[in-house]
Formats: structure tokens, C-alpha cells, sequence
């Protein structure tokens, strides 16, 4: 389909819309122009269909052309997109709309329903509905490899008759299937003893199983896999801690890194491990319409093997729905990673604002619109307010999901289709810290600079040492040195002198430094890589 911005789009200050020109299919209103909300370009995504192995998703990355031809046309769609996400950072973000878009939701549910069709035809009782012949079965696999934005778009169209977007669905398949004379005897066994849930709770599960595996824990692990690489190459560079925002014991860059690379691995280990589930099992969870037509048939024991043959994680305890804990699990680890990576992201912040680390410039880019100067940590802020707008949106789907009066309202419906935002401000932020990352470039003469000023940092490991050796008030004594006066090397040099304290003891202590005073803190930045779980 081609989509041609019309020049008057802008008149009477109406939002624009597109005149299509279907180069398959039928246009939905030849009369109309066509306003397309989303109008980027999707990647197509389908299942292989396999009677022994588990589903197994497969993403083509073959593009379906629905974007505007020009470039100016896509400019002025990102100027009318109402999210940021579909306009200004659709760049960044578009990996996950084949699966976590409307588009996305559709070829589930078109999935889902073929996929009962076939399962029917392979239980014996249902003599109604026979085994399919391989061709049959290569039809039924051609509806979904080849579904597309045509597709999707007459989906929608006969969801304007019903008003019911699920049904649309069925019909949708009625029509694709009517003209196939073995497939057409059956068309009344999709959405066989179904209702609208059992297709929808299956697609948001692979919809977010999808969304997780394709591109949510490959950039998790991008940024994870950064940080690590910081934590090695910084591992012997000395610098100041700070406590309560004071000079404190000195660490090094590295192992600080490291931190964050282990905390954020960690996370991520719990979100791989979530199980995601589904339910199969009729209006209200009991299988009432499956007993009624098929009483001999051990339907629990169907739906599981169904909902498994998915790659999810068979739920018997449902009513109309499945109740969403595992997805408010899922979307609570994903804040707290984001959390994590807030942390990260403060932290980078202040250090650049310490001077502890430059920032690579590019040619043209600008810091400040007044101050010529100025190179901003934007990065690092872009993805701490994104993170924000995530975080509220993963706690709001959190907390209200798992809630539904009864055997089921309708309020988790809308809400769902909110899955994608949380998720694309969180992808937008991990690309955002990933880039900062990139600019980053160690100031050592600063690091060095704070150390040398901060030799009061040495009262730790010289109280200890004389608590070894039996010192009376050994604490007592350095606070006396150090709280709230100048100290520098000379002094700490002076008092180690005067201590009662054996030769090779006082010998260890005169040679440490506020800069060789870090312990074990290289070792455990090149360790990182042992204690992530990825």
C-alpha cells in the first residue's frame, strides 16, 4: 500500500490523513482517505507450525510497506503522532511494534485461533472436524506467515460491524478459509467453545514473550554487557568514594562499575525466569460450553497441552481471565531493574559533574542554546526521565491487572493495550544510557586531584591498625587529627611515626596512599563477569 500525504492535510487545523493506494487488496473505504495512526513501518512476525516441537517464534525482518514513500512524509507523520514514542523516538523504539502493537496483537490472536483449529483436528472424539490434509494444514500455515498490514486492515474493517474486535477476527479467517473446500466444511469450529480471553490472555502472553526475547533482554543485556566492559577497563583506577555525598574510603571506578553491571544481571536473571501463562478454559474457567458439547473429553487436560504447545505456562485456576500476577511480577522486575539503571544513571551524572569523566563531543551537536561551552549529560537525563515515565506505567499495570470484580470486567482490556508504552520508554532509556556510555572517557587527573587533597581518607586503616596492636583509644586519637581540620600527607606521615606500633606494621602504613588504600576493589571489577547472570 502506498500512503500519499495530501498537501491540504493541514487545512482548518485537521490532523493530516493519507490518501492510500492499495497496490494489494481492497481499500477499506475507496471513497475516503485513509488516517493511520500508526504509520511506521512493522516487521512482519510468524509462527513455524510443528506437531512435535514447541512453537517457536520467528520475526521476519522483511518489512511490510506501510510507511509514507518519502522522507517529508514520514517527518510530518512524527510531527502528528500523538506519543513521542510513534514520532520522535519511533527510531529507537520501532523493534518492538510487531509484537507489542495493535498489528501485534491481531496476528496473535489470528495465530491462536488457527492453532485451536488445528488442535481440534487432532483430538479423535471430534469426529466433526477431521484430521487436516498436509495442504490443508499449508493453507492454514500461509494465513500466518504471510499475515500483513492488508490483513490487519480488513481485520478492522470487519471489527466496524461488529464492534467486537475478537469476532472480527473470526470472521476474518471465515472469509480466508471459505474458499477451500476441506478447510470450509469446519469454519464453524473456530473459536470453537471460546471465549474472546482465551484468544487474547494467549496473545499478550506472546506478545510479551515476544516483545522480551526479541528485543528487551537483548538490550538489557547490551547495557549489562557495558557496563561490565567499564568495570574491566576501569578496574585499577583509584578514586574517592563518597558517603553521604563526603570524602569517604577511596574504591576504584571499575568496581563501582561493577556493581551496577552485577545488580542489573541480576534482575534480568528474575525476568528471563518469569513464566509467562495461560488459560484455555471457557467463559468462566470451568469448561462449560467444551463438557456440554464433548462430555468425554478430559478438556483440562487439552487446554494444557494447547497452551503449552504455545511455549507458555498452562494456568488451571481462571475465571473468564487469566488472572495477571505473573504479569504484574513481570512488569514489578522490570521496574526495579529500571530502578537499577536510575541509580546508574544519577551516578554517571555526578561523576561528570566531579569532572571524573569527559564527554566525546560531535561535530554540530550543541550543549546549551545560550552557553557555547556547555556539554550536557543528556543522555544519562533522557534515560532517567524516560525510566520515570516506564516505572510509572510498569506500576500502574502492576497494581491494577491482577484486579477484576468477580468472574471478570472489562477493565484490564484498555489497559492492556498499554503494554507497549512501558515498555518502549523503557527500551528508549536503555538505548539512551547505552549511548551515554559510549561518550564517556576517564578524567584521571581529576580522580587523581581528589585523592591527593584527601588524605584524612587514611584515619580508617590507621585506627585498625593500631586496634590490632592493642593502642588505647585509637579511634578517639584520629578523630582528633582528622575531624574537621586540614590534613595532608605530611601530617599522616608525622602521626604513623609517633604510634607505639611494631616496625613492619608502622613500615605497611607509611606506604599507603589515598590512592593505594582501594583493598580488594580491583579484583572484584575483573571478577565481574563471574558474578553476572546472564
Amino acid at each position: 500500500m502506498e500512503l500519499n500525504f495530501s498537501s491540504k492535510a493541514l487545512t482548518n487545523n485537521k490532523l493530516p490523513c493519507f490518501a492510500a493506494t492499495p497496490t494489494t487488496g481492497t481499500l477499506l473505504n475507496p471513497s475516503k482517505s485513509l488516517c493511520l495512526a500508526s504509520h511506521h513501518q512493522l516487521p512482519r512476525v510468524s509462527f513455524s507450525l510443528s506437531s512435535t516441537d514447541p512453537l517457536k517464534l520467528i520475526t521476519s525482518r522483511k518489512v511490510i510497506a506501510m510507511a509514507a514513500g518519502s522522507s517529508r512524509d514520514l517527518e510530518m507523520s512524527n510531527l502528528t503522532a500523538l506519543s513521542p514514542l510513534d514520532g520522535r523516538y519511533w527510531g529507537k523504539v520501532k523493534d518492538l511494534a510487531s509484537s507489542m502493537s495493535e498489528f501485534g496483537l491481531i496476528y496473535f490472536r489470528v495465530l491462536v485461533e488457527i492453532k485451536w483449529l488445528l488442535k481440534l483436528s487432532q483430538i479423535p472424539e471430534i469426529t466433526e472436524v477431521p484430521s487436516f490434509s498436509k495442504e490443508a494444514e499449508a493453507y492454514l500455515q500461509a494465513i500466518i506467515d504471510g499475515f500483513s498490514v492488508d490483513d490487519a486492515l480488513e481485520v478492522k474493517k470487519i471489527e466496524k460491524v461488529t464492534n467486537h474486535d475478537v469476532k472480527a477476527v473470526e470472521y476474518f479467517l471465515k472469509q480466508k478459509c471459505e474458499s477451500h473446500l476441506e478447510i470450509a466444511k469446519v469454519l464453524e469450529f473456530f473459536h470453537f467453545a471460546c471465549t474472546s480471553e482465551d484468544i487474547n490472555n494467549l496473545s499478550h502472553g506472546l506478545m510479551l514473550r515476544e516483545a522480551l526475547s526479541s528485543v528487551i533482554l537483548p538490550s538489557m543485556d547490551e547495557l549489562i554487557n557495558s557496563i561490565s566492559l567499564m568495570a574491566k577497563e576501569f578496574a585499577y583506577v583509584p578514586m574517592l568514594s563518597r558517603t553521604h555525598g563526603q570524602p569517604a574510603s577511596p574504591t576504584t571506578l571499575g568496581k563501582e562499575m561493577a556493581i551496577f553491571a552485577v545488580r542489573l544481571s541480576e534482575e534480568r536473571r528474575y525476568l528471563a525466569e518469569t513464566r509467562i501463562k495461560g488459560k484455555f478454559a471457557g467463559a468462566v474457567g470451568n469448561y462449560n460450553a467444551h463438557i456440554s458439547a464433548y462430555p468425554n473429553i478430559d478438556w483440562p487436560h487439552v487446554a494444557e497441552e494447547f497452551v503449552t504447545s504455545l511455549g507458555l505456562t498452562f494456568n488451571p485456576y481462571v475465571t473468564q481471565i487469566e488472572p495477571h500476577d505473573y504479569m504484574a511480577r513481570l512488569f514489578n522486575t522490570i521496574s526495579q531493574f529500571n530502578n537499577i539503571l536510575i541509580d546508574f544513571d544519577r551516578d554517571i551524572w555526578s561523576y561528570i559533574s566531579l569532572g571524573y569523566f569527559k564527554q566525546i563531543t560531535k561535530a554540530g551537536e550543541i550543549g546549551s542554546s545560550t552557553m557555547p561551552h556547555k556539554v550536557n549529560p543528556i543522555d544519562f537525563e533522557n534515560s532517567e526521565g524516560n525510566l520515570g515515565k516506564a516505572n510509572a506505567e510498569l506500576s500502574f499495570l502492576s497494581m491494577k491487572l491482577p484486579i477484576s470484580r468477580m468472574q471478570r470486567d472489562l477493565t484490564d482490556s484498555t489497559v492492556l493495550r498499554n503494554m507497549g508504552g512501558a515498555l518502549g520508554h523503557s527500551l528508549l532509556a536503555y538505548k539512551s544510557a547505552i549511548q551515554g556510555i559510549k561518550k564517556l572517557q576517564v578524567n584521571e587527573a581529576r580522580l587523581k586531584e581528589d585523592l591527593d587533597q584527601t588524605w584524612e581518607v587514611l584515619a580508617e586503616p590507621i585506627q585498625t591498625v593500631m586496634r590490632r596492636y592493642g593502642v588505647p583509644e585509637p579511634y578517639e586519637k584520629l578523630k582528633e587529627l582528622t575531624r574537621g581540620r586540614a590534613v595532608n600527607e605530611e601530617s599522616i606521615r608525622e602521626f604513623i611515626k609517633g604510634l607505639d606500633l611494631p616496625g613492619e606494621a608502622k613500615s605497611q602504613l607509611l606506604k599507603l596512599t589515598p590512592h593505594t588504600y582501594v583493598g580488594a576493589a580491583a579484583a572484584l571489577a575483573f571478577a565481574v563477569d563471574e558474578a553476572l547472570h546472564l
